[in-house]
């Protein structure tokens, strides 16, 4: 296989293999991998991608990775983090948060790094239901999936209309207006835990 040295070779590359990246996209969104994602809507821009089946493929993966991750949490939570007290201490303090604002979490957890990839199984050691758990997660994975890739699909056309003229700034207005958000959310997620820490 030819190494691509450039963009365009690359995209080439993808579009190529398409069914296999796929695949790897599938397992980049069991983990909500927000840069991959927003690349391949970049790449899905470019042609190499099909902008809906990469939706769907990343809706997929994530509602499936926080199922899988719900499923530890409810069968294996309190074994699985007794060894590590530290980690035992955050788990409960999301576990606190998930009680008393579950939908919000849910519908938030994908986007901040620190928490997305571990949420959900606090939401498996946490009071909520799988039938209360369901939905909610259905239609969070898809907004996921349909904003994160829209983002990076846009940001591809901002990017191609910037190289045609030189004096705009929307693409890199819109880049660090999105990195801004990512910030928030986390800042926000970061309080919200600080409030719900029991005094020492």
């Amino acid at each position: 296989m030819i190494i691509p040295t450039d963009l365009a070779s690359f995209l080439a590359l993808v579009e190529q293999h398409g069914n296999a990246v796929y695949s790897i996209l599938f397992a980049y969104a069991v983990s909500h991998s927000l840069l991959i994602t927003l690349f391949a809507g970049f790449v899905a821009h470019a042609g190499a991608l099909a902008f809906t089946p990469l939706v769907v493929t990343c809706w997929i993966g994530s509602f499936l990775g926080d199922i899988i991750r719900f499923w530890i949490g409810r069968r294996y939570g309190a074994s699985l983090f007794g060894r590590y007290p530290k980690l035992e201490r955050a788990m409960k303090v999301v576990v606190r948060l998930t009680d008393n604002h579950y939908l919000w979490m849910i519908l938030a957890h994908r986007y901040p790094h620190g928490i997305r990839g571990v949420a959900a199984i606090a939401y498996g050691m946490s009071n909520l239901t799988w039938a209360q758990f369901l939905p909610i997660n259905l239609v969070a994975s898809g907004l996921w999936a349909f904003i994160v890739v829209s983002i990076g699909y846009s940001f591809g056309q901002l990017s191609e209309k910037a190289l045609n003229n030189a004096s705009s700034w929307v693409g890199i207005v819109m880049l660090v207006s999105f990195l801004g958000l990512s910030w928030f959310l986390s800042r926000r997620l970061e309080s919200m835990i600080e409030q719900e820490e029991p005094s020492k």
